[in-house]
């Protein structure tokens, strides 16, 4: 508010202020809304009001009609004064005033009380005490997190740059060392940004509150303003009352000794109002006053004196009158119509701040949340189609290539046995044959015994073939018969057999021994182990024992494998011609309707290609039963196998295996896969095999 005072000019606007503007602005949403209420005034009476201090409440209109009705010429003034309903004198097309979202009975009734400034100015207050201590803790948070974000995101990078200078352990420890660094540097930049939301929170709020203490400051002010505005005026009034009361009195007097009847002290006593004067003081006046306008009783004297009081009357009335007026006037434009604006400008203000601080919290609460989701989707992330990870992160940063692996998959790829080979045969390649040792071989008059004989021809006979071939395992024969990349009907022609051999081998070593392992088909195996495996089942299928400790301390490169050979079907399992079919029947929102059309479309398969889907959806079928274990359902078993059984069509009109960005159908293949896997009973399993 840049006024001081009521100035002429202020008042004089007020008559052009049209409240039903529809561009009024609710208060607290932009500030300097508070020259609407200055405006609004259309009373000239409070141009001479002053900024006193604040004097006691005002009293009310019906008071001031009581301590008025005792005067004598209350007759003579043809003014009714009515407090009506407080928003009943408002016109209707100032319904502006109160926006829609705004509680109209609220104001109502705040409204009829009598300390419904103070009541909001007190609330707004709380409110404000509220928000600064909501903006203290979200700075104070702020510099927690932020120290948190860059004392971890410092170690992070100072131990990857030490262990890069140190004589450490190579091979696959040091990748997943180092990603793992990595990891923790994404966690502390989410930790970082985390503490930037924060600042930004409690700074604005620390600005909501200011401005709204601001407000309720001047909204403060503009009505102590006009109340002592309508004090002042019935102060006026009270004082015409009194002037035209002592005139009355004095020309009764005279009309009394004009009559020649004596002088009735207590008739006087009677009629005199009990105003703000008493009734003896004024007496008192009249009475002095009288005994020096009667003195010589003189009847022209008297005449004179009357004419004198006469006029003295009239003007006292037109006096009291117009301040009368005035003040009703005041008043009824107080109560009806500025002080309801005031009220709704101090509730919006206490809205405004309430629904601030809510905002904000409700924003804290999310952005805690993600960071917490964020940690977790970091450590152990979530698992999309073949173990792929789905990236849930606040943000972006520099470390993107290390957020797909969560840290315990980090550690799990560790292969000490293979490091340890690594390094054994580098150290024996750099040391190359100098002796290290005592000698083997010497003359046996100096105390050597010759070597002990080998089958192999000899120790070192033994050791140099594992060496020439990886290091792990011998050659092994072709014979012609490949599995991988083979129609799937050729495959089972050639072999006379119903289903294929590397499906029953896998499946069944995988129901052997991870059945119960944790998220089997979501983890991948290790890429060198499965590109052996399968280089083996290719060329010697019936060879490969699945049940060594080789392959069973690791089922998922198993799992691997077996997805690998689905992958490279020429036709997918679920065919090229068919595809579109089941996409549809994927489509239908009811289930069971659904469930209908995708048994149409299975029955549809070629006899090859239905009995592999039966057998393999058998197999997921006891995988599901074992989600407790192995937190594989159903939902999670179709993800990774939709894209898998109906391959992916390229842009040349090919089909891959592979996931590639254009997987439009993606997830209504999933929700195939689900439902023929819920359903699997239903749609496989005839009433007269009792079970799978």
């Amino acid at each position: 508010m840049g006024d001081d005072g009521y100035s002429p000019s202020v008042w004089d606007s007020a008559d052009h202020s049209d409240p039903s503007n529809p561009g009024h602005t609710p208060y607290g949403l932009q500030p300097g809304n508070l020259s609407l209420l200055h405006e609004s005034a259309t009373t000239p009476a409070l141009m001479s009001a002053s900024g006193k201090p604040s004097s006691p409440p005002p009293r009310s209109s019906s008071d001031s009609l009581g301590r008025s009705s005792t005067s004598r010429r209350r007759d003579s003034i043809p003014i009714t004064v009515d407090r009506r309903d407080t928003l009943s004198t408002i016109p209707s097309d100032v319904a502006s005033l109160v926006e829609p979202s705004f509680d109209e009975n609220v104001l109502r009734a705040l409204c009829e009380l009598d300390c419904g400034v103070p009541l909001l100015l007190d609330r707004i207050k709380q409110s404000m005490v509220s928000c600064r201590e909501a903006s203290v803790f979200f700075k104070k948070r702020a510099v927690l997190e932020e120290e948190y974000g860059k004392s971890l995101q410092k170690l992070a990078r100072s131990t990857s740059e030490v262990y890069s200078m140190n004589d450490g352990k190579a091979g696959s420890f040091v990748h997943a060392w180092q990603s793992s660094m990595k990891l923790h540097e994404v966690m502390a930049d989410n930790r970082i940004r985390f503490a930037q939301r924060l600042n930004e929170m409690s700074d604005e709020l620390a600005s909501l509150a200011k401005e709204v203490d601001k407000n309720r400051k001047q909204t403060k002010e503009l009505a102590s303003r006009y109340e002592r505005a309508l004090q002042e005026a019935e102060m006026n009034m009270e004082k015409s009352k009194t002037r035209l009361d002592v005139s009355s009195e004095e020309l009764e007097r005279v009309l009394l000794q004009k009559e020649g009847e004596p002088l009735n002290e207590g008739a006087v006593h009677a009629k005199a109002p009990a105003g703000v004067l008493g009734g003896k003081r004024v007496l008192g006046k009249a009475v002095a006053k009288g005994g020096m306008i009667f003195k010589g009783k003189n009847p022209g004297n008297i005449q004179r004196q009357e004419d004198d009081i006469r006029s003295r009357v009239s003007s006292a009335s037109d006096t009291y009158r117009k301040a009368f007026t005035d003040t009703q006037t005041m008043r009824q434009e107080y109560f009806n119509f500025q002080l309801p604006r005031i009220l709704r400008s101090l509730k919006e203000c206490a809205d405004e701040i309430d629904l601030g601080t809510q905002y904000h919290l409700t924003r804290y609460a999310f952005l805690f949340e993600s960071i917490v989701l964020s940690d977790g989707s970091t450590l152990v992330p979530v698992s999309t189609e073949e173990g792929k990870p789905l990236q849930l992160f606040i943000g972006a940063g520099p470390n993107a290539a290390f957020k797909g692996i969560g840290l315990k998959a980090l550690t799990e790829s560790i292969d000490n046995r293979a490091d340890f080979k690594t390094y054994m045969q580098n150290y024996a390649y750099a040391r190359g044959g100098a002796p290290r040792g005592p000698r083997r071989e010497g003359p046996a008059e100096e105390g050597f015994l010759p070597p002990l004989p080998t089958l192999g021809g000899g120790y070192a006979a033994a050791q140099h073939p594992p060496v020439a071939n990886n290091g792990a395992h011998p050659q092994i024969t072709d014979r012609g018969r490949p599995t991988f990349g083979v129609d799937l009907a050729e495959q089972m022609a050639r072999d006379s057999v119903e289903i294929p051999p590397i499906l029953e081998k896998c499946c069944a070593a995988i129901e052997k021994h991870g059945l119960n392992s944790q998220g089997i088909y979501r983890i991948s195996g290790m890429a060198r182990k499965v590109g052996l495996l399968k280089e083996r089942l290719d060329k010697d299928l019936e060879s490969v024992d699945l049940d060594s400790d080789e392959w069973t301390s690791d089922i998922n490169n198993v799992t691997s494998v077996l997805k690998l050979w689905l992958r490279e079907l020429p036709d997918p399992l679920l065919t090229l011609n068919l595809h579109q079919g089941f996409i549809d029947a994927a489509r239908i929102d009811n289930d069971r309707l659904r469930h209908i059309r995708l048994h149409e479309r299975v029955n549809d398969l070629p006899d090859p290609n239905y009995a592999t889907l039966k057998y393999f959806m058998g197999h997921l079928h006891r995988i599901a039963h074992c989600e407790a274990d192995n937190s594989m359902s159903i939902q999670n078993l179709a993800i990774v196998f939709g894209p898998t059984l109906f391959g992916q069509i390229s842009s040349n009109g090919s089909i891959s295996g592979h996931v590639n960005g254009g997987m439009a159908d993606a997830a209504f293949q999933n929700k195939a896969i689900e439902t023929i896997l819920e359903h699997y009973t239903d749609i496989f399993v005839d009433e007269s095999e009792g079970g799978t």
